[in-house]
């Protein structure tokens, strides 16, 4: 306390420049106008740019649970969209609906490693076996499709990505339901290849690809992209088109893995007809 006093001694002369100054502005804001209106505009845009910092921060810093929140909305949209389920009756009551049957689900992850780069290109997700993830499992997000599952460990999943040379994916055009396989040569991360549509049908720049439906794996009509370029090779008796992707992998960061719910149905029941011919 002796020492506070002390200070207060040794300084008084400056204490009281600072109380009489203060005194002084304030009677200056009080008493004048345009000082008082420069004063509280002045202060706001002080407090406003402090507050918009403060927040700038905390969003950044937010960054990451948004994210994950806005992953998780987009796995519960999926799971509302018509191609998760599968039509199984044609009676419809008000209460129960037994027109439609839940045929796909989805889990949502995170990618923490990715290539685009090679021949043959990999993805790794923060979710694994623990988590309900299995081998073959589909990979999407709303942009496209983004890979298949290979491998899993308890906590984690390894993904062939669709910029893989040992990729096919039953795909079919948007405008008219023709079929074709899609591969990717290897040569673009932005572009893949579609393959085997006939000569007869008519391709146009523009054209969207969708999955078609008819893979265990991905459910139909999930967006690939658009037809940029197209011919028949020499040699070949079928169209070869290059589609633009519409989902860039370089940007990755959040996807979907599809389950089908009815697949052990599925593969039981084509295995049983296979060993009876």
């Amino acid at each position: 306390m002796r020492n506070l006093f002390n200070f207060i001694i040794r300084y008084y002369f400056f204490f009281m420049f600072l109380l009489l100054q203060t005194l002084a502005i304030l009677l200056l804001i009080r008493d004048q106008h345009y000082q008082r209106s420069f004063f509280v505009h002045s202060a706001n845009t002080l407090a406003g740019a402090a507050y918009n910092a403060s927040a700038d921060l905390r969003s950044y810093f937010s960054l990451r649970s948004v994210n994950e929140q806005l992953a998780e909305e987009n796995t519960g949209l999926l799971q509302q969209t018509n191609a998760s389920f599968l039509k199984t009756d044609r009676q419809v009551f008000e209460f129960q609906d037994t027109l439609y049957q839940r045929k796909f689900s989805y889990v949502n992850a995170k990618i923490i490693n990715n290539s685009v780069n090679r021949r043959n290109n990999f993805l790794t997700l923060n979710k694994g076996r623990r988590h309900g993830i299995e081998p073959d499992m589909g990979v999407i997000t709303f942009n496209g499709i983004i890979g298949i599952v290979k491998n899993v460990s308890e906590n984690f999943s390894s993904v062939i990505s669709l910029l893989h040379s040992d990729t096919h994916i039953s795909v079919r055009l948007k405008k008219n339901n023709h079929m074709g396989t899609l591969i990717w040569e290897g040569e673009n991360y932005r572009e893949t290849t579609l393959q085997y549509i006939p000569p007869h049908v008519e391709l146009e720049i523009g054209d969207t690809v969708v999955t078609s439906g008819f893979s265990r794996i991905f459910p139909g009509e999930i967006m690939i992209g658009t037809i940029s370029d197209y011919e028949i090779r020499r040699g070949d008796n079928f169209y070869t088109a290059t589609i633009e992707l519409a989902e860039d992998f370089n940007k990755l960061s959040f996807v979907h893995v599809v389950k089908n719910l009815m697949r052990e149905e599925l593969d039981e029941l084509e295995e049983n007809a296979f060993t009876t011919q």
